[in-house]
């Protein structure tokens, strides 16, 4: 009998990593444009939770990580709306305030993909970073025509 390998075996498949999205880079380009002291902005899938472009200016968050889990946050609340009944309701955005941050998760029109946000509450009012995220979600969305 062979002994057992603890090591991990390689992937036969290459890894696939996501192609970059346009768009999602072009976003996160204008959210820190216009919010140059952001500590950290991704354009997430809310599906599958993908990161489909990312930036960070703060080494203690990773915006990547931090938008898989914020994902399933979406997930459970589209869930809750739908338990509750609440027709003819959309989630515009959430925020999640902590004790010296602000985490603001604004969705697409179709609900497919967010621009996850993450401020200093001490340097960014909640309505500048609400009005940037409003103003660049849009562009998440190809024209149709």
């Amino acid at each position: 009998m062979k002994p057992k390998s603890y090591r991990k075996k390689a992937s036969r498949r290459p890894d696939r990593l996501p192609k970059p999205d346009p768009l999602a880079t072009l976003v996160v380009q204008n959210v820190l444009a216009q919010l140059p002291e952001l500590l950290a902005v991704a354009v997430v899938e809310v599906a599958t939770g993908t990161s489909l472009a990312v930036h960070t200016n703060s080494s203690a968050i990773d915006p990547g990580t931090a938008a898989a889990y914020n994902a399933e946050v979406v997930k459970h609340k589209l869930k809750a709306l739908t338990a509750l009944a609440l027709q003819g309701e959309a989630i515009e955005d959430i925020l999640i305030t902590l004790s010296s941050q602000l985490h603001l998760l604004q969705l697409t029109d179709n609900g497919g993909r967010f621009i996850y946000l993450v401020v200093d509450s001490g340097s960014t009012s909640l309505a500048m970073a609400r009005e940037v995220l409003r103003s660049q979600v849009g562009q998440l969305e190809p024209a149709v025509g």
